[in-house]
């Protein structure tokens, strides 16, 4: 494993499994939302710009790339080596984004760009944003998983994730 794709919802615990297979496999960690989506002060990035700099992680040879940003999937699944779709029940998922938004408030996260800190005031919006695009978010992640060429696995549960992480 030396190119590592990881999917899955907001809450889904993408950031925490990339950071954890980073340091285990001595491999550089990149974060969707810290390198390509947002710009200090919680200024999106234009799309347009997105690809080029997706391109230029995935040409290393060594990554564990973390987002489900769904325009640059194909660019990181021709690329990786292994394909992690973390695919956890919504009710885990929004309790971890209030417990996060809760704990981190005024912080900002390890896997967040700079100048964008945790604010309670955006945690409304993102719900309605996960709860809107819940099923859309998830065929996209489907068919990606379900098309792919590389070894792949699809943990539904904390359970999985800890035997997954248990045969490294």
């Amino acid at each position: 494993m030396q190119r590592i794709m990881i999917i899955g919802s907001p809450g889904s615990g993408k950031s925490t499994l990339a950071r954890t297979l980073g340091e285990r496999l001595d491999l550089p960690v990149f974060y969707m939302d810290k390198e390509i989506h947002w710009l200090p002060g919680w200024v999106a990035r234009p799309e347009e710009e997105k690809p080029s700099i997706v391109a230029r992680i995935v040409a290393n040879e060594k990554w564990v790339f973390e987002g489900s940003h769904s325009k640059t999937y194909q660019l990181r699944a021709a690329r990786a080596d292994v394909l992690i779709w973390l695919d956890v029940p919504i009710s885990l998922r929004l309790y971890r984004i209030v417990w996060r938004a809760v704990r981190d408030r005024g912080h900002v996260r390890s896997d967040m760009h700079e100048d964008c800190p945790e604010r309670l005031d955006m945690l409304p919006e993102f719900i309605r944003f996960i709860l809107r695009t819940r099923r859309s978010t998830r065929q996209k992640q489907q068919a990606l998983f379900d098309e792919a060429m590389c070894p792949k696995f699809r943990l539904t549960t904390l359970g999985s994730v800890r035997t997954f992480l248990g045969s490294l």
